[in-house]
């Protein structure tokens, strides 16, 4: 038996505790893995209030590192012993689980197992969103909203390297503060000025060719506002409520605008492309080209404590769950 954290309804926070589940041994194509580190994400969130249904009861979480315990028939790459991390697979707020080895990834030497808890699913995130879904160019100038989170400072870092003329948004001056250490050129503190106003004056009345959001319900309207004509709004979270059903006409109206909800899921459902993405993130991580930081910590035990957190907008950064 192993201690995980589930929850039998979907709910608040409160739901979340903490279990006996057996681990078993693990099949054909599988392993057993001991976490060593687990990540806490926003559609961890989701999963638990209900806005994204889970069959119950179901273990929280999506993302972690830890060490191979034991391999089963047909696994080749692995080993005991070996340091892995993954993302994408539900069940992570646990001591130990079964996991497909084709989901897993070595982590290389100098990426500790808390760094690559705290950026499989961030880092990930942030690479497919400005290599894949819009592709930025030196020069191109971008919006990206909640620039102090762990996804918005993996960004800033990332597209400073690219020569992208940045702009985030947050809801402090601390985090504003925060944002601008990582990387972000034009911050705007969205609780005491208007966005769109100060996006349209940092781009010169031409406001910008794409708009990263993953605040969703207060932050789409606008986002909108923001986009040059043909520009493409990219819809990946919903921090503050998800979006309402929407006219499309509205597109039309504002300028032959494109809407993508992309997942990570999909860019990395074929091994080729997890491989791709996961080693493209490690490099830039060791090369300090992005910088990862893990900025919460908990105990495994105080997961209800780190949605809290999450959800009131108290963290910043990575964070992570300690088994």
């Amino acid at each position: 038996m192993a201690k995980a954290i589930r929850f039998h309804k979907q709910g608040g926070p409160e739901v979340l505790q903490l279990d006996d589940v057996p681990v078993g041994d693990p099949g054909p194509g599988q392993v057993r893995i001991r976490h060593t580190a687990i990540g806490v994400n926003f559609v961890d969130t989701y999963q638990r209030s209900g806005l994204y249904p889970m069959q119950m009861p179901a273990v929280a979480g999506n993302e972690g590192a830890g060490v191979v315990e034991a391999v089963g028939p047909k696994v080749k790459d692995l080993k005991k012993g070996d340091r892995v991390a993954y993302t994408g697979l539900p069940g992570s707020y646990c001591e130990e689980r079964v996991v497909p080895a084709d989901r897993m990834v070595k982590i290389p030497k100098g990426i500790s197992d808390e760094q690559a808890a705290s950026m499989m699913l961030k880092g990930m995130t942030v690479h497919y969103l400005i290599h894949s879904t819009y592709e930025v160019k030196k020069g191109e100038t971008v919006l990206w909203h909640a620039a102090a989170g762990g996804v918005g400072l993996i960004a800033g870092q990332w597209l400073k390297k690219l020569g992208a003329n940045t702009i985030g948004t947050v809801g402090s001056e601390e985090k504003a503060k925060l944002a601008k250490a990582h990387g972000w050129k034009h911050v705007i503190n969205y609780s005491t000025e208007n966005f769109v106003e100060r996006v349209k004056e940092i781009s010169k009345g031409k406001k910008v060719p794409v708009v990263y959001d993953s605040v969703g319900k207060t932050t789409w309207d606008g986002s909108l506002d923001c986009l040059a004509p043909r520009g493409l709004m990219v819809s990946f979270g919903n921090a503050s409520g998800p979006v309402a059903p929407q006219n499309l006409g509205i597109l039309s109206a504002k300028g032959s605008l494109y809407v993508t909800r992309p997942t990570l899921g999909t860019y990395i459902a074929a091994r080729a492309d997890l491989v791709k993405r996961s080693n493209d993130l490690f490099n830039a991580v060791k090369s300090r080209k992005v910088k990862i930081e893990t900025t919460g910590r908990y105990k495994l035990a105080d997961a209800a404590n780190a949605h809290r957190d999450l959800e009131s907008r108290k963290t910043t950064g990575s964070v992570i769950l300690v088994p």
